[in-house]
């Protein structure tokens, strides 16, 4: 399965579309998180991307990771409901819902703008260099799941 493009500003409205979509009260059909914990554990994907969290797995980690996990991550299945999260993604303290709707609207502009040439070989924090079209399958799917999670 082919996933669409995050770099394609047809994307991006869309994207945006699914955002705006639930309220501070919106519930999951699955899972633990509130609406506002999973804007904020979507953030963190980018946070993470971008530098802006000191997320650095040890040699040996970035190893297992690249060899048993980034597959699931970045290649072309969606990603399955209730799926084991990683320690640094999980959020469980309370957040507040227009604040982490923001964020999340910020980033998923800027990756559009940023573009393919950006991420291109780009480094991940837990499965080193990868193309355009794996990051791009990452951010897609983890928005994807996590809109489909909140019923939008």
């Amino acid at each position: 399965m082919a996933f669409p493009s995050i770099f394609n500003p047809e994307m991006t409205a869309k994207q945006l579309d699914r955002l705006n979509r639930p309220t501070n009260d919106t519930t999951p059909t699955w899972g633990k998180m509130n609406v506002a914990q999973m804007l904020a554990h979507l953030s963190i994907g980018y946070d993470a991307s971008y530098g802006k969290i000191d997320f650095k797995p040890s040699g040996f980690a970035k190893f297992i990771l690249k060899l048993f996990i980034k597959k699931s991550v970045v290649g072309e299945k969606p990603y399955s409901k209730n799926g084991r999260t990683a320690p640094h993604f999980i959020v469980s303290d309370e957040r507040v819902f227009n604040d982490e709707k923001e964020k999340l609207s910020a980033y998923i502009r800027l990756v559009e703008k940023d573009g393919v040439a950006f991420f291109e070989g780009k480094e991940s924090p837990s499965f080193g260099k990868m193309s355009s079209q794996e990051w791009s399958n990452q951010f897609y799917k983890h928005l994807d799941h996590h809109f489909s999670q909140f019923g939008v």
